[in-house]
């Protein structure tokens, strides 16, 4: 995340952004304040907001820690964002089933069914760390938008 936010187009908005509470909050020490934007949980708004600011020339990278939660922002990713064309980076968890499985409202990959309702938005599935890094570079210097799935389980194996 600190190589996206040397780009100065680049922002982060979600939750746990700015102060700590998911397991994605850990990647952005070291991203300055300035550049990150926390939310209330109001997912739909979110992405809208990232929509409205990539219109604007900005590179918003929308952070949702569950693809549970991304679900409510399903009219903004699959009928705006898509649609649209615009340059909005999509982070996404798979919610971690170790030590405690939290239920199965947070451990969903809903990246097959979001696929198959989006012509121009590239899904990336980020299942070996070393893809970590190109993955997001390409996500940077595309032209559209891109979701890339992570795995909250991963943080602690890989």
């Amino acid at each position: 995340m600190q190589e996206l936010a040397l780009d100065e187009r680049v922002v982060f908005l979600g939750q746990g952004v700015r102060d700590a509470g998911t397991f994605m909050s850990t990647t952005l020490q070291g991203v300055p304040p300035e550049k990150r934007i926390e939310l209330p949980v109001a997912e739909e708004l979110q992405l809208g907001m990232c929509i409205g600011m990539a219109l604007a020339g900005l590179v918003p990278v929308s952070i949702y820690p569950r693809w549970n939660f991304l679900t409510l922002a399903a009219n903004q990713l699959i009928n705006h964002m898509d649609k649209m064309g615009a340059h909005v980076i999509v982070r996404v968890g798979v919610g971690s089933s170790k030590p405690l499985y939290p239920g199965p409202q947070h451990v969903g990959n809903f990246s097959r069914a979001f696929e198959s309702m989006c012509a121009n938005t590239v899904f990336v599935q980020l299942e070996n760390p070393d893809d970590i890094i190109p993955a997001y570079a390409a996500a940077l210097d595309r032209d559209g938008s891109t979701v890339l799935t992570e795995w909250a389980d991963m943080y602690h194996e890989k």
